[in-house]
């Protein structure tokens, strides 16, 4: 088990540890409805240094990524990010991910956890090129400082104008005393704020500086039990649950990352899926009677047939209901559609509304 950079600092915020793929990782402090409504309406800090940061430099780094990813990465400039996902060559994925336009010759990739190893010999066997790769993962910390106040906390600690970021861009600049730091204006929670990329070195320093610099606006560490109702509550994505290697991005509702104006892996497939039409889709439901949806729970019609699975499912901390996502058959995706999710051998009903759960 890993440990990251910020171990310590967990401990002494009496965080509960958990095993989280393959790091020793906090999952919550104080509970997970106070540290989501911390990040929903003031700040919160989370340690996601688990992330995977690869390096792609030179002439070619752009073809490389243009041909294991389905976004269009050529219409990125300095200083622009882009989330996107690499598919697997048999229409499922092999992970999501963030693409960063550092210059026209080097490009970040932050890539999930859990699939580091995975991915980085998935683009390493498509690099034919002389692309030259960095795998950095374990070099780098990153600290996702998240809610609505997080501009006006942080910036005292850089003199990057963060309130004028605009969502999806990044700088370089000073922050927190660090010179060479990325601040990216990204963030899986749907409440605005960044993330910042630190040399492990000076990961404790920087999370003393960002404590302290938040004190007057409410900050607080937060948990990824957390992190996983708010990230559900936007309806985003989580690799391993509501996207895999089983799973087109046309199926997952990621069609709008999936740019047919260039060639890339599995883009001849993907072209003909979607010209025909996919038989199952991922939906976001809503509880309509009292129940909480969990990952694998079966999802059913009104006769009691199987159509389908929750893939994720919570009870929304912002809204005092069970939500969830799922696969279910396409005739049963449309919008307000009823549904059931099978809780404790009952089906209890729901319907199927539109993303995004929580409306600021």
């Amino acid at each position: 088990m890993k440990n990251t950079a910020l171990l310590q600092k967990h401990l002494d915020a009496n965080a509960k540890m958990v095993p989280f793929a393959g790091y020793n990782m906090p999952v919550q402090y104080e509970g997970v409805t106070i540290e989501h409504e911390t990040v929903r309406n003031a700040v919160g800090v989370f340690d996601v240094s688990h992330m995977g940061e690869f390096f792609l430099r030179g002439p070619k780094a752009l073809a490389l990524i243009q041909r294991v990813t389905t976004n269009d990465a050529s219409v990125l400039f300095d200083g622009k990010a882009q989330y996107s996902c690499m598919p697997n060559g048999k229409g499922g994925i092999v992970d999501d991910l963030i693409i960063y336009r550092i210059n026209q010759e080097e490009y970040l990739l932050v890539v999930n956890a859990s699939n580091i190893e995975k991915d980085w010999n998935w683009i390493s066997s498509h690099n034919t090129e002389g692309v030259a790769m960095e795998n950095a993962s374990d070099r780098y910390s990153l600290l996702a400082i998240q809610g609505p106040k997080a501009a006006e906390a942080m910036q005292s600690l850089t003199d990057v104008n963060l309130t004028d970021m605009v969502y999806y861009t990044f700088s370089k600049g000073r922050f927190a005393g660090h010179d060479d730091i990325f601040i990216s204006a990204t963030g899986y929670t749907g409440s605005g704020g960044f993330e910042i990329y630190v040399p492990n070195e000076a990961a404790e320093a920087v999370w003393d500086a960002v404590f302290e610099a938040g004190k007057a606006f409410g900050i607080k560490p937060i948990g990824l039990a957390a992190r996983d109702t708010l990230r559900l509550e936007m309806g985003f994505c989580l690799y391993g649950n509501d996207i895999d290697d089983t799973t087109s991005p046309l199926e997952a509702g990621l069609g709008w990352i999936t740019k047919f104006t260039k060639d890339f892996v599995d883009s001849d497939r993907l072209k003909i899926q979607k010209e025909a039409g996919v038989s199952r889709k991922l939906v976001a439901f809503e509880m309509v009677e009292r129940g909480i949806p969990r990952h694998d729970y079966r999802i059913l019609d009104a006769q009691g047939n199987e159509i389908g699975k929750v893939t994720s499912g919570t009870m929304s901390p912002s809204m005092k209901l069970g939500i969830g996502l799922g696969y279910v058959t396409k005739e049963h995706a449309a919008l307000e559609s009823p549904i059931f999710i099978e809780i404790r051998d009952k089906g209890i009903q729901a319907k199927v509304v539109k993303l995004p759960f929580y409306k600021k």
